[in-house]
């Protein structure tokens, strides 16, 4: 008998969200992180291409609304297209960062493949400025181009877009309840 497709679907993500010890603790390092953000009264910047930027955007409400720690993402089209046009789409991320960042800050880069070149160059853009943490969300192959510039590396092992998106999307809002459970 061929296996239902929405079973395997929901064993395969169920599968992924099962925490594991590293990854518990990598959390509570981006959970003390984000306290200390919230002392010192610094800010999130967080970025992802399509539905990644969905989760960006997300995590940006929860995270002021909930936790009450400056977050900012730059989904807005004119931000976007205005940033692309002048200085090209791989450097839009750049370019906010360079633009919107101040010293202490966190950068949050959330990129499926960990191989977006506009994520990679914002990667290499926050380590050259010593913005730090940078905190990378990946799946995909395990030593992608962004997981390695990362401070701390949230990887998913799967090729699949919405599991690993979905994952990203756990692990965010995780760290958000954390903070105000």
């Amino acid at each position: 008998m061929k296996k239902n497709f929405f079973l395997n679907y929901n064993n395969e993500l169920q599968y992924l969200l099962k925490l594991d010890s590293e990854t518990i603790l990598k959390l509570e390092r981006v959970k003390n992180y984000l306290k200390n953000l919230k002392k010192s009264k610094k800010k999130v910047l967080i970025f992802g291409n399509g539905g990644s930027a969905a989760i960006a955007s997300h995590f940006t409400i929860d995270l002021l609304k909930n936790a009450k720690i400056k977050c900012v993402n730059f989904n807005e089209a004119s931000t976007i297209t205005c940033l692309s046009n002048d200085f090209g789409y791989e450097n839009w991320v750049k370019k906010s960062i360079e633009y919107n960042s101040d010293s202490n800050d966190m950068v949050i880069i959330i990129s499926s493949s960990g191989e977006s070149k506009n994520m990679i160059n914002a990667c290499k853009y926050s380590l050259k400025k010593k913005i730090h943490p940078l905190i990378t969300f990946t799946g995909f192959k395990k030593d992608n181009t962004v997981s390695k510039l990362g401070n701390i590396n949230f990887w998913v092992n799967s090729k699949k877009y919405n599991h690993i998106e979905n994952t990203h999307q756990f692990l965010l809002l995780s760290l958000v309840d954390s903070l105000i459970g």
